[in-house]
């Protein structure tokens, strides 16, 4: 190789290096929106309003300075980006499993079932109080069911 072609590809390579840490070092437009003070870093007070996201925050500052930089907050909207979807996936579940309880142990299934975060919604229709209370009873039972709430009516 020419010399000349080894002081090119120095340059493109050096080039390319300073650009991947420039494009780094820039905060987000979210960074710069949260970072109220303007410091260039993010504190658990300013992240406070992001709900569920202490444990990303948590596991994303690195160094334990209390603190994100802008790269520590790509990775905590990462880790964030995860567990929300996470939490979809688990209220889908955790629904099926309420759904296929009632079916497995009432004769009615005109009740209705929704989730979030754990906390279950049963709406609908039931024929008795006794019916009510079983259903609630049934979702209750559900592993990873933290609160059962009564929207059914009886009819």
């Amino acid at each position: 190789m020419k010399l000349r072609q080894m002081v090119a590809m120095a340059f493109v390579v050096s080039g390319a290096g300073l650009f991947a840490a420039a494009a780094q070092a820039q905060p987000s437009d979210k960074f710069r929106s949260l970072d109220k003070n303007g410091d260039g870093y993010l504190t658990r007070d300013e992240v406070s309003q992001l709900r569920g996201y202490a444990s990303a925050f948590d596991q994303a500052d690195d160094n334990h300075d209390g603190k994100l930089s802008p790269d520590e907050f790509v990775k905590a909207e990462s880790i964030y980006s995860r567990q929300q979807v996470g939490g979809y996936v688990g209220d889908t579940e955790l629904t099926a499993k309420v759904k296929t309880a009632l079916l497995a142990r009432m004769k009615s299934m005109d009740v209705h079932v929704e989730t979030d975060n754990g906390r279950v919604l049963l709406s609908g229709w039931v024929s008795s109080d006794g019916e009510r209370q079983r259903a609630i009873h049934i979702a209750s039972s559900v592993q990873g069911v933290r609160e059962v709430k009564d929207g059914m009516t009886v009819r």
